[in-house]
């Protein structure tokens, strides 16, 4: 069993997602003991909004960040670059030869602006889990709707289980931030569920008590990062002004 692997066997853990490789180590000596990428704060660190960035850019940032720390890596894939299922296998072993220890595949397709149908959306998960598992990766699999205003509870709970069947190793809906909703989910799917750190959202011993496995933060550090800076600079900028006016 790979560490990765074997963090979500009981218990619960925090992955945070740094957005490079400085975010990265730091997190890393802080004791966390696993990092995810982020695809907006990778975005965001290239001057580019989500899911602008390409694959090989993907590929470059993972593998940067497999060699600086020493903690394992999932790598947020967003819909494995490929509109066919086909050219998912591709993907998923690709990521792997960064030595990244698991990847993560959602349902929202960029190229139609929408959710997939969950035929088509499991068909996916199935092609990702083929190529993840023999890579020994961890999958992840994420449904989108609630972020999307796509779908209900039910619906949520209708794909991650189906998700799951199709071979997920984890399951993931960001958007989930009511507690009795969250505690559903665990009981309903039967397999380590991913919830996203949102404002208002449980604290980290509600969701250990709710049978949550893995905390992630997403975008929320990167932006947090950001809007700091965005602050500190503002202000030299308004000091300056007001040094000009003497």
């Amino acid at each position: 069993m790979t560490a990765f692997r074997h963090l979500h066997a009981d218990g619960i853990f925090v992955m945070p997602n740094p957005w490079d490789v400085g975010s990265a180590t730091i997190l890393a000596s802080l004791g966390f003991p696993a990092l995810a990428t982020t695809s907006w704060g990778h975005a965001a660190g290239l001057g580019r909004k989500d899911q602008e960035v390409t694959f090989d850019e993907l590929v470059e940032h993972a593998a940067a960040i497999v060699a600086a720390v020493d903690v394992p890596l999932n790598v947020d894939a967003e819909y494995c670059f490929s509109a066919e299922t086909t050219g998912i296998g591709p993907v998923v072993r690709r990521l792997a030869s960064t030595g990244a220890a698991g990847l993560s595949i959602e349902d929202f397709n960029p190229f139609t602006r929408a959710i997939d149908p969950v035929e088509v959306a499991v068909a996916r998960v199935a092609a990702a889990a083929d190529a993840a598992h023999d890579e020994d990766m961890v999958l992840t699999a994420r449904a989108e709707n609630l972020l999307y205003g796509a779908g209900d509870l039910d619906d949520t709970i209708m794909r991650l289980a189906a998700y799951r069947d199709a071979g997920a190793d984890v399951v993931y809906a960001p958007g989930l931030v009511d507690l009795a909703q969250i505690t559903t989910v665990v009981a309903e799917v039967g397999v380590p569920v991913n919830v996203l750190t949102l404002p208002g959202g449980p604290s980290i011993p509600e969701l250990a008590t709710a049978g949550v496995r893995r905390v992630s933060t997403g975008g929320a550090l990167a932006g947090a990062a950001y809007a700091e800076l965005r602050r500190m600079a503002a202000d030299l900028q308004a000091a300056a002004e007001a040094a000009r006016r003497q």
